[in-house]
């Protein structure tokens, strides 16, 4: 016997929350608040609204299908199953946060605070949850594939993300390496730098977008669905052993970017999750390309 579909609704802990939690009251919040110009009724307003989406996107879930909930902090603690209908409940950046974590699931995006957030990936309203959840299992639903990049490194750990994944020292210091691309005859350029930004045609919105911007713009942005990745390497310093040359490029399907650790410590991380991160040491290799898998967003 098939499972029934199971609504998997992804939130996270609000503002508000996060500061009753610090504080201990409301009126301890709120004091802090006013201590340094803030409104604890405009925080609680926000708060109000989140939960108000949230139980109406609950209410809209079938009632033959299975639902249940999982916070943004337990995201790489939870399985998700392949009859999942992943409904993301919040920000456009929470989708982001999931998207590592599934292998083909639907997501339906949900706007919990239109105006605020951009929507470029909570697509939805929570009034539109009832009709939008038994056609995502109709054939024909139009669902957009947005690629992901993924970096795998030479002892099998890997990382997927939707935005981009940043590679370089933790704190953002200055790392050493060596760069060099999969289709340049196995060239290779010393490095002191930064770090490494590699981005998708979804990431073009955000970090992506502003390093792009810093360097003039010459290379394309990919829309989310192109095949197609942008990769900067950040304050490049020139020096008797390092260079400067390999400093901005495009990854298509097939084509990596290679990158071997000559530092005591590297990190890999995606959608700036840094406390999911794969760790690197001296001497390691990660290669960094378009993910074989997609995100596939409910239009």
């Amino acid at each position: 016997m098939s499972l029934a579909p199971r609504a998997v609704l992804v939130h996270r802990t609000t503002e508000y929350e996060e500061l009753v939690a610090r504080h201990g009251t409301h009126g301890q919040a709120a004091f802090f608040l006013r201590s340094r110009g803030g409104d604890i009724e405009e925080v609680t307003e926000r708060h109000r609204r989140t939960r108000r989406s949230m139980a109406e996107v609950t209410a809209a879930v079938p009632l033959t299908w299975r639902q249940t909930r999982v916070e943004r902090a337990d995201l790489d603690r939870f399985l998700f199953a392949p009859e999942d209908v992943v409904v993301v409940v919040g920000q456009d950046g929470l989708v982001a946060n999931v998207a590592k974590y599934l292998t083909g699931q639907p997501v339906l995006g949900v706007d919990t605070d239109p105006g605020r957030n951009p929507g470029v990936l909570v697509r939805h309203r929570p009034g539109d949850v009832a009709g939008l959840l038994p056609a995502v299992l109709a054939r024909g639903t139009g669902v957009d594939e947005l690629t992901m990049v993924e970096a795998v490194a030479d002892d099998t750990q890997r990382l997927v993300a939707l935005n981009e994944i940043y590679l370089g020292a933790p704190g953002h210091q200055t790392v050493r390496y060596r760069l060099g691309l999969d289709d340049d005859r196995g060239a290779v350029e010393a490095q002191a730098s930064s770090g490494v930004l590699v981005g998708t045609g979804t990431g073009a919105s955000g970090w992506l977008r502003s390093v792009w911007q810093e360097r003039g713009g010459a290379l394309s942005l990919p829309r989310p669905t192109d095949d197609r990745l942008l990769w900067f390497v950040r304050e490049a310093w020139p020096s008797p052993v390092t260079g400067t040359s390999l400093v901005a490029g495009e990854l298509a399907v097939g084509s990596g970017l290679r990158l071997t650790v000559e530092s005591e410590r590297l990190v890999a991380f995606g959608d700036g999750m840094e406390g999911d991160a794969v760790q690197l040491t001296w001497g390691q290799t990660v290669r960094v390309g378009v993910c074989g898998e997609r995100l596939r967003l409910v239009g």
